[in-house]
């Protein structure tokens, strides 16, 4: 599980430091891929193994399937982190997400997401409220 907010940055090469609290977990390599609002996901081998199989099974007689299948997959890269924990983030996936020098690294629970650090602090200006003020999010949870 990845939990907590860290802010590494990006360096002139595109390469990533991973948080060291997500490193073991992702040292055997990950998928980093395009997510929503914006932002990267990363998703540990085991993790992304198990949403591929999900989508697999999902009807491609759907056009949403299809379309996020092939947004999801085609702009997925599989890294290995290097000796010191970095990752290339590939230019097409900083510019998706609008990565400058400033990210935002959050875990989120099976993912880990990378955001540039203005659109971290747009998007939490923008939902702040309204996870405070939200009631039932799971029926039964919370």
């Amino acid at each position: 599980m990845f939990l907590g907010t860290h802010t590494p940055r990006l360096d002139d090469k595109g390469r990533l430091a991973l948080p060291a609290k997500f490193r073991t977990e992702l040292e055997g390599g990950l998928v980093i891929t395009k997510g929503q609002e914006r932002c990267l996901f990363v998703f540990p081998m085991a993790e992304f193994s198990r949403i591929t199989e999900l989508l697999r099974s999902a009807p491609v007689t759907q056009r949403s399937v299809r379309d996020y299948s092939r947004v999801f997959f085609a702009s997925a890269s599989h890294e290995v982190p290097d000796g010191q924990g970095r990752i290339t983030v590939p230019s097409q996936l900083r510019e998706y997400a609008g990565l400058s020098k400033d990210c935002v690294v959050i875990g989120a629970n099976s993912r880990v997401e990378v955001w540039d650090s203005g659109a971290w602090q747009s998007y939490l200006e923008s939902t702040e409220q309204s996870f405070a003020d939200a009631e039932e999010v799971l029926p039964g949870l919370l």
